[in-house]
């Protein structure tokens, strides 16, 4: 017998998690899917789950002595809040910690994606500056552009503070005005694509955000207008991009974020004037093992201090 604590791992984890739980926690590793894996005597011994993304109400009410569940990522949207909070079980993500790096990626992106440095690299790997010259020039600079930020959160905070020294002008949209930032803001998402020439999009996955960025804000933004999406795949309706592409409704885009990761629609890969990226925002070994201490923590501080770190919103206990 033991009085360590048991955790409930579905599928894969970071190594850094599992190798830091099997330190304090017993270990109860299961495939991931739909149907619930574990018998009523099992289930019952469960105090802590983690994982990434995933925590459906089927699985929350199967487990009577849930008490954490602690999610690798800021984004929770695979976790259901409301049946976690109706039972009294804290849910905390790793706000923060990745941040900087997802910022980072995004103002790459955005230069990628208007000056087209990957095409060029591969020009020259090619040989083709040998063979047939200079690159061509890019068709787009950043420069003097205005850069419409749709969501700002804690990310959307650190790209517009990287974006300030570029001299680009910087609007908003959220759902609610801020008063403690200088950047002008915008009532409507397509209030902003008509103010801007670019538009970063980093919002949560919620039912307001669904393919939010459809045709008619494309439209919006016009033929000089670049698509960046840091936040959710969902958010943009692809078909209506890839239309928007090609037509010239809008300039170019840049995609770190698909709907149905990771398969990327073949239309989209054939296109010249987009940059695509296979999720890799926060993905640097520094940023994912600090996400990966924060799942940890947030366990150990719950179990053994009675005070999560990181709760996310929707749960009913206040953070240390």
């Amino acid at each position: 017998m033991t009085d360590k604590p048991t955790i409930l791992v579905p599928g894969p984890v970071h190594p850094r998690v599992h190798e830091r739980l099997q330190e304090r926690f017993e270990l109860v590793e299961v495939p991931l899917g739909e149907e619930f894996p574990l018998e009523a005597e099992q289930a019952a011994g469960v105090r802590g789950l983690t994982s990434f993304n995933f925590a459906p109400a089927a699985w929350i009410e199967r487990l009577p002595a849930l008490e954490i569940i602690s999610n690798f990522g800021v984004g929770y949207d695979g976790v259901d809040t409301a049946a976690a909070a109706a039972r009294g079980v804290v849910v905390t993500n790793t706000p923060d910690v990745l941040n900087d790096e997802v910022a980072d990626t995004t103002i790459a992106l955005l230069l990628n994606t208007i000056r087209r440095f990957p095409v060029a690299e591969n020009w020259l790997r090619d040989g083709r500056w040998e063979r047939e010259g200079a690159f061509p020039l890019s068709p787009l600079s950043l420069k003097g552009r205005h850069v419409g930020l749709y969501g700002l959160g804690r990310i959307g905070i650190e790209i517009a503070r990287r974006l300030e020294p570029f001299k680009v002008k910087i609007s908003y949209h959220t759902r609610s005005q801020r008063s403690d930032v200088p950047y002008s803001y915008q009532p409507t998402l397509i209030d902003l694509a008509k103010a801007v020439d670019t538009l970063i999009c980093i919002v949560p996955k919620t039912p307001e955000t669904c393919k939010a960025i459809n045709r008619e804000v494309l439209t919006a933004l016009g033929p000089d207008g670049v698509l960046i999406n840091v936040g959710r795949g969902w958010t943009v309706d692809e078909d209506d991009l890839e239309t928007a592409l090609r037509a010239g409704t809008i300039a170019a885009a840049g995609l770190d974020v698909f709907q149905d990761e990771p398969r990327v629609p073949k239309g989209l890969l054939e296109l010249p004037n987009i940059s695509l990226l296979p999720h890799v925002a926060s993905a640097s070994v520094p940023t994912r093992n600090a996400m990966a201490d924060l799942v940890v923590d947030n366990l150990i501080r719950w179990f053994f201090d009675g005070v999560p770190l990181t709760p996310v919103p929707e749960t009913p206990v206040k953070p240390a």
